[in-house]
């Protein structure tokens, strides 16, 4: 959710003073203004700019009709429907005119044939970190900072390509190294050489361009940005003297830099609902000026001085966290917010929310698609209409104000954004209600201390760092929080994302909303979630869900061919080596171990059944980088590993013996190849996979690269296909192969060697394995083999997915194998 949550009090009591509610009147005379402005530009940006121009020409004849109609019968339809025909007239006239300016942008075309270009750029927002997840393995090193990107809005001021000048001054997304770029400040103009690609249809920006290089020729920021800056690198020095994890969260909390939050506790403040807390919005907006106007009194400045002085503040405090768009969105209400408070005004919520849409929209249409700006307004409106509501009925139940305010605000938060959630990101946090109530009473005491030790770590950093140590507790309470929320077994509850999928969840909100009305209808309700509960409790306890707890290692069924997974340690992220033949089969098993994020994929060889399925890791994940080995045959094979990592925008990095990638809890070590492998004769154009026989087919083999993972569960060895001579020459050279996991070669193939498997010592062998295969896989001597070895062989052709866990000591890890009974063997 955003702008939801603590402090929010201050919101509901604005909202309830904005009508009564008893009375259910509130101002709506600007609503369906602000529904046009909105609307106009959601058609315009998904069906082109003349659905803009079509939304703003009703709008402007409703408005007209409407005002023949009405006038001198009902007063207050004067300026609704002025204010309808204004709106509509800007839609019709400067919005759907800025949409088909960017639509008919030449850029657009430069960037269709993927061409450089040579740009002057003003920037936008602040640059912000690319949670590509490549940052959790391949950048933790020292050179980190150097393989890490950025993402810069910006606007062209000038443009070249091709040695001709692009006549254009749309705007455009930089994806940029972030050593150079990431303290640029908002409004600096920077020359760069980008290569162009298309931006995604349905938005504002005209490309996307990918900078190599550090910007040239940078000018020079405004002093209120340079001032900015210095508070947040300030606020970021004294955080230091926290824990890694709190020390992260507090700069979040305060200004929304998440730039050094862990990616655990980002993943954990998400599934428990609590991500809004740093995407500053409303809420901080009332917490600051709240405060302010409280010391404002407290010195007895009157009500217009008290105001000009929360304004000064809201100002600073908009330069000091960005241009973000639901920073943008409380800015402007607050501004209305205090103007109404100068001029006597009060009620005025739902004005200044339909005002901040109205000129927001205007001004950037992007902002009507913005999932930032939709998650405040929607919020916002669920503080208006709903909480004010729902905390008169609780004080009307003899619950304290304070206590009915702060149940309110969270529950009616939840109820207006979870369609947009679900429609939107493809899940709901079922925690949220829950975890916002146990973060309300620290989070505005947390976001004042914040403040004032922004303000002062420059110019007294002792004094900050006493305030920092204040701060600590509450900070420390928030991450417990989110842990423990986010580690309730089905927290997060996935969801049909797209318009239909956020259309259902709206209607089934509604129809649970109308049926609490009735009292049959609660305690059926009830009951309901009871009997639920009960069922999905025993379930669990009868038989634990898949997949299990502390995983560290899953071998995919994806058929013949090879899938395994490696847990990072962190939710919902793993490391993927080999994908398969087929898409499906690999995607299957990684939605069902709930990952969302792959920092890596590994690439072992370059044969159909390890890479066929490479396009299922990216359906809804994102992604870091294809790693590969030195291989490059079969070029057909070279190609598509290539194209699709072109096609999903992310790198190519290559493998060698010796290196080593780290996560928080895995470390891949690269123990070969050392083997090469004679020339490939032929290369099939068919995309087939040579047989056994085939001297190709055993170079290609013999290349793949071989890994070992050290995880909680014990070293998993992963070897690929190679087969008898990749093998010997890893013994003969001394290298250590032991493990405890052994990812058995090329399926169990008799093309191995029985010293290699003794070498190992695993305790246990994955075979990953189609059944009934037409290789003879695995080959029964090979099976002996292992078993003489003491070794517990789990093949996917028997037991589906296996995963491997931590076991009661290190060396006896545990095999757990999908299915009804999920038996445990050890």
């Amino acid at each position: 959710m955003t702008g939801t949550g603590f402090g929010a009090a201050a919101e509901v009591r604005a909202a309830a003073q904005d009508g009564s509610w008893s009375q259910g009147r509130r101002d709506l005379r600007l609503v369906p203004a602000a529904l046009t402005v909105w609307g106009g530009a959601l058609a315009g940006t998904a069906c082109g700019w003349w659905a803009a121009l079509g939304v703003g020409a009703a709008a402007t004849a409703a408005g007209a009709v409407l005002w023949w109609v009405l006038r001198g019968r009902r007063p207050w339809a004067v300026p609704m429907t002025v204010a309808l025909s204004a709106c509509g007239l800007l839609v019709a006239g400067s919005l759907s005119a800025r949409l088909h300016e960017a639509e008919h942008d030449p850029m657009r075309a430069v960037a269709e044939n993927g061409a450089t270009a040579r740009l002057q750029v003003e920037l936008r927002e602040r640059p912000r970190p690319l949670r590509d997840d490549a940052e959790g393995g391949l950048g933790q090193d020292e050179r980190a900072d150097d393989r890490r990107s950025v993402l810069v809005p910006v606007d062209i001021v000038s443009a070249r390509s091709g040695g001709d000048r692009v006549p254009t001054t749309g705007r455009m997304l930089l994806i940029s190294p972030a050593a150079q770029w990431a303290q640029l400040l908002p409004g600096q103009h920077v020359v760069t050489e980008a290569s162009l690609a298309p931006a995604r249809p349905g938005e504002l920006t005209v490309a996307v361009g990918y900078v190599r290089g550090p910007p040239e020729g940078v000018g020079p920021a405004s002093w209120w940005q340079r001032g900015a800056a210095s508070l947040r690198a300030g606020l970021r020095e004294a955080a230091t003297v926290l824990g890694a994890d709190e020390a992260g969260l507090l700069p979040g909390l305060v200004v929304g830099d998440t730039g050094g939050q862990s990616p655990r506790v980002r993943q954990e403040f998400l599934d428990a609902g609590l991500s809004h807390l740093t995407a500053v919005s409303g809420t901080h907006v009332a917490i600051v000026c709240g405060a302010v106007l409280l010391l404002a009194r407290a010195v007895r400045l009157g009500p217009k001085a008290s105001a000009c002085v929360a304004g000064m503040a809201l100002v600073g405090f908009v330069v000091l966290v960005g241009y973000q768009p639901s920073v943008l969105r409380a800015g402007v209400m607050g501004a209305l917010s205090l103007v109404a408070l100068v001029i006597g005004r009060r009620r005025s919520a739902v004005p200044a929310l339909a005002v901040a849409v109205c000129v927001l929209v205007l001004h950037d249409p992007a902002m009507a698609t913005s999932l930032a700006f939709t998650l405040s307004v929607v919020a916002t409106a669920g503080l208006v209409f709903l909480a004010p509501r729902w905390a008169a009925a609780l004080a009307a139940r003899r619950v304290p104000p304070g206590a009915a305010e702060a149940a309110a605000v969270p529950v009616a938060a939840f109820v207006a954004t979870a369609p947009v959630l679900a429609g939107m990101v493809g899940e709901v946090s079922v925690v949220s209600i829950v975890a916002n109530l146990l973060a309300t009473p620290v989070v505005a005491p947390v976001m004042v201390l914040g403040v004032l030790v922004a303000v002062l770590a420059v110019p007294w950093p002792g004094a900050a760092e006493v305030l920092v140590h204040v701060a600590g507790p509450g900070v420390s309470w928030l991450v417990l929080v989110a842990r423990k929320a986010a580690a309730v077994p089905g927290a997060v509850v996935s969801w049909p994302s797209g318009w239909w999928g956020g259309l259902l969840a709206a209607l089934i909100t509604v129809a649970v909303l109308a049926a609490l009305r009735h009292r049959l209808a609660r305690t059926v309700v009830v009951v309901a979630l009871v009997t639920v509960l009960v069922a999905l409790t025993s379930v669990h306890v009868v038989a634990p869900g898949w997949p299990p707890e502390r995983w560290s290692a899953v071998a995919c069924d994806v058929g013949q061919g090879d899938g395994l997974v490696l847990s990072t340690g962190e939710p919902g992220r793993a490391v993927v080596v080999d994908a398969g033949q087929e898409p499906g089969a690999l995607a299957r098993c990684l939605d069902r171990l709930g990952v969302d994020r792959v920092p890596l994929v590994v690439v072992s060889h370059l044969h159909a059944d390890h890479f066929g399925g490479l396009s299922a890791v990216f359906e809804g994940r994102s992604v870091g980088a294809i790693a590969v080995g030195q291989g490059r045959t079969p070029s057909w094979a070279w190609r598509a590993v290539v194209d699709e990592a072109r096609a999903r925008r992310v790198r190519v990095v290559e493998l060698s013996a010796g290196d080593t990638v780290r996560w928080s809890g895995l470390t891949l070590d690269v123990l070969g190849p050392h083997y090469t492998a004679p020339a490939a004769r032929y290369e099939s154009d068919e995309g087939s996979e040579h047989s056994e026989s085939s001297e190709d087919g055993t170079a290609v083999n013999n290349a793949s690269l071989v890994l070992r993972a050290s995880t909680p569960a014990g070293r998993v060895l992963l070897t690929g296909d190679i087969e008898i001579a990749a093998q010997g020459d890893l013994l003969a050279r001394g290298i250590d192969v032991r493990a405890e996991i052994l990812k058995v070669p090329h399926h169990g193939s008799r093309h191995t060697r029985r010293e290699f498997l003794t070498a190992v010592r695993a305790r246990v062998a994955l075979v990953s394995v189609g059944a009934d295969n037409s290789h003879g896989h695995p080959n029964g001597e090979i099976v002996r083999t292992l078993r003489g070895s003491g070794a517990l062989i789990a093949r996917t052709d028997e037991g589906g997915d296996i995963a491997v866990v931590p076991g009661d000591t290190e060396d006896a890890p545990v095999v757990v194998r999908r299915g009804q009974d999920n038996r445990r063997e050890t």
